[in-house]
C-alpha cells in the first residue's frame, strides 16, 4: 500500500514563494539584471509565480523564460528535442534556476550545461521549492522553501500544482517496500 501525506497546503506553497522572492531581492538588491528561467514543467510555473511576486513588490516585471534540460541529461531521461523557451539573452545576467525539488542535483547539473550552451552568465542561482536532500553532485539552492529529509529508497516528494495538477500541495509518497 502507498501512503502519501501532505506536508505542504496551498497556502504554505504561496507563503514558501513569497519569502523566496523576498530572498532574491535582497540577496541580488532588487531586479537589476536578474532573469528567471523555471525547469520544465513545474519549475516553469514557480518561476511564473516568482515573477509574479517579485513584480508585486518591486513593482516592475522581470523576464521569465522555459528551460529544457533533457537534451542536456547523461541518464536515461536524456531527450533529443529542446522544448526551452528564452526570449531574453543570457549574457550578463544573474540567472535564477528554479525548480520544484532538488534531489540527486543531476537536473540542475544538466540546467547548468543547458545555460552555458545560450551565453555567459555573470551569476547562476538555484531557487526550489523542496530540497528532499540525498544529493549526488556537489549542488546546493541558494533559495529554499521547505527542507523535507526523506528516505532515497523508500519516499519520494509529489509536488501537485494547479496548472498541470489541479491543486497545490507537496506529498510524501512512502512507497511499498
Amino acid at each position: 500500500m502507498v501512503k502519501r501525506i501532505k506536508v505542504l497546503s496551498e497556502e504554505d506553497i504561496r507563503r514558501s514563494l513569497s519569502r523566496i522572492a523576498h530572498e532574491i531581492l535582497e540577496r541580488n538588491r532588487g531586479l537589476e539584471d536578474v532573469v528567471l528561467l523555471g525547469i520544465l514543467t513545474r519549475g516553469a510555473y514557480l518561476a511564473q509565480r516568482l515573477a509574479d511576486f517579485l513584480k508585486s513588490v518591486e513593482n516592475r516585471p522581470v523576464p521569465v523564460g522555459k528551460l529544457d534540460v533533457g537534451p542536456f541529461r547523461d541518464d536515461d531521461k536524456r531527450s533529443g528535442q529542446d522544448l526551452s523557451e528564452i526570449p531574453f539573452d543570457l549574457r550578463d545576467k544573474i540567472v535564477i534556476l528554479v525548480d520544484d525539488v532538488l534531489f540527486t542535483g543531476r537536473t540542475v547539473r544538466a540546467a547548468l550545461d543547458a545555460v552555458s550552451k545560450r551565453g555567459r552568465p555573470r551569476a547562476v542561482q538555484l531557487a526550489v521549492l523542496v530540497d528532499r536532500g540525498h544529493r549526488e553532485l556537489p549542488i546546493r539552492a541558494d533559495f529554499v522553501g521547505k527542507n523535507l529529509p526523506t528516505s532515497k529508497a523508500r519516499e519520494r516528494i509529489n509536488v501537485c500544482l494547479k496548472e498541470c495538477d489541479g491543486e497545490d500541495a507537496v506529498y510524501i509518497v512512502h512507497l511499498e517496500e
